[in-house]
C-alpha cells in the first residue's frame, strides 16, 4: 500500500468570536491510499498555518512539506513516517506548528491501519483497557453566577459526573475564580467532580492562593493556571498543594512532557492528540505518564474525530480517568461526523469499527469548506 494525496482542508464556520472555543474552525486531514483506504485526522492549530506545513514545497533539502514526504509512503511504516515528517522539517519545525500537523496525518495513518486490518484502533495500539470511559463535560465558563449553576445543573442532568468550565472571565480575579467555582460546585452537588480550567491567566502567588481556596472546595483539578513555559513555577506550585495540577495540552512532543511530569511534578497530563505529535507520540506521552504513577487525560476540544482518536488512546492506555467532552453547539462539532459520539448515563463507548471508527459527513465539509471539498 502507498500513499498518493495527502490534502489538508480547512473547515470555518461564517461567524466566529475572539472566544477560546476551538470548534469555531478545523483543519482536517484526507490521507489517500492506491488501494482506495483513506485515513482521515485533524489538527487543532491556525488553519492556514497548519495547510502551510502540509502543502509547502522543499526548500535547499533541509525544509521540506509534509505532503511531499508522505507521497509513495507505505502507511505502515508510521515509525519511520514520523522520524522522517520530524527529522526533514527540523530547520522550521521540532515544535508548534509543524508538530501539530504531523499530529493530523498521523491520525490519518492509524485511520487506514485500522481500515486495512479490520481493526479498531486501540487494538493495533496494543490495548482494551476498558469498553467505555466517564466523560467530563468540557466548557466555557459563563461570567453571570446564575448562568454557571444552570449551566452546570443542565449537564448533571444529562448525566454527567464530571464537569470542567475554564477559561471565559477566569485567570484575572482569584476571589471572583473561587467564587464562580463555588457556585459551580454547589450546583453539581457532592457525587459530581467540577474541574476548572484558569487558562494559564495566573501568577505563582495567584496560583497558590487559588490551590488553597479551591482544595477547600473540593475541585478536582486546577488546569493550566500558570503560563506553559513557566517550569520552574510549575514546580513551586505542586510542591505546594495538594490539589490536583493539570496541564499539557499547549505542548508538543516527548521532550517537553518529561519535563513536565518528571521537573514540574504534575499531577495531571493533558497531552493534546492533535497537537502533541498524533495518536504515535501521545501514546510515548501516556506511558511516560504511567512511568510516574501520574493519569493521563487527553485534551480534546474539536470536533469527533479527535474524539475518536482519544478514545482509541484511552482504551489502550492503563492510566487515564475521563475522556474530555466538549459540549458547545458549533456546527462544527455536532455535524462533521455522521454518527456523532453520544454520552450514555455519563460515559461514553469505545469505538469498536475499523480504523477511527468514524465517517466523516461531506456535506458538512462542503458547507464549511474553505476552497475545499471531499
Amino acid at each position: 500500500m502507498k500513499i498518493t494525496d495527502v490534502q489538508a482542508i480547512i473547515l470555518r464556520l461564517p461567524v466566529r468570536r475572539a472566544i477560546a472555543d476551538g470548534t469555531q474552525d478545523d483543519l482536517l486531514i484526507r490521507v489517500e491510499t492506491d488501494e482506495g483506504i483513506i485515513g482521515y485526522g485533524e489538527v487543532d492549530t491556525s488553519p492556514e498555518v497548519g495547510k502551510a506545513v502540509i502543502d509547502a514545497q522543499m526548500s535547499h533539502g533541509t525544509c521540506y512539506g509534509l505532503r511531499e514526504l508522505l507521497l509513495g509512503q507505505d502507511p505502515f511504516d508510521f515509525e519511520q513516517i514520523w522520524e522522517s515528517m520530524y527529522r526533514k522539517t527540523l530547520y522550521y519545525g521540532r515544535h508548534g506548528a509543524v508538530l501539530h500537523a504531523m499530529s493530523g496525518v498521523d491520525m490519518a495513518l492509524w485511520d487506514i491501519l485500522g481500515k486495512a486490518t479490520g481493526k479498531p484502533v486501540h487494538k493495533l495500539l496494543g490495548g482494551s483497557f476498558c469498553e467505555d470511559v466517564r466523560a467530563y463535560a468540557s466548557m466555557l465558563m459563563p461570567a453571570a453566577f446564575h448562568e454557571v449553576q444552570d449551566t452546570v445543573r443542565r449537564y448533571v442532568e444529562e448525566g454527567f459526573t464530571a464537569i470542567k468550565l475554564g477559561y471565559g472571565p477566569l485567570g484575572k480575579d482569584v476571589k471572583r475564580d473561587v467564587a464562580l467555582a463555588a457556585a459551580a460546585k454547589e450546583a453539581a452537588g457532592k457525587d459530581v467532580e467540577v474541574m476548572i480550567d484558569i487558562g494559564h491567566g495566573y501568577t505563582l502567588k495567584m496560583a497558590l492562593q487559588a490551590a488553597r481556596e479551591f482544595e477547600q472546595l473540593g475541585i478536582y483539578w486546577m488546569e493550566e493556571p500558570l503560563p506553559p513555559d513557566n517550569f520552574e513555577d510549575y514546580r513551586r506550585l505542586c510542591d505546594s498543594t495538594s490539589l490536583r495540577i493539570a496541564a499539557g495540552e499547549q505542548d508538543v512532543g516527548r521532550w517537553v512532557f518529561r519535563r513536565l511530569i518528571w521537573y514540574c511534578r504534575l499531577d495531571v497530563i493533558q497531552p493534546d492528540i492533535s497537537r502533541a505529535g498524533g495518536l504515535t507520540e501521545a501514546k510515548r506521552i501516556a506511558y511516560m505518564a504511567h512511568e510516574a504513577n501520574r493519569p493521563c487525560v487527553p485534551h480534546a476540544f474539536r470536533t469527533g474525530i479527535l474524539v475518536a482518536a482519544c478514545l482509541h488512546l484511552i482504551a489502550a492506555i492503563p492510566n487515564s480517568l475521563f475522556l474530555e467532552y466538549s459540549v458547545t453547539e458549533s456546527p462544527l462539532r455536532r455535524e462533521l461526523l455522521t454518527k456523532p459520539f453520544s454520552v450514555v448515563k455519563g460515559r461514553v463507548a469505545i469505538p469498536t469499527n475499523p480504523g477511527l471508527g468514524i465517517e466523516i459527513n461531506p456535506e458538512t465539509v462542503r458547507k464549511y469548506g474553505v476552497g475545499s471539498e471531499i
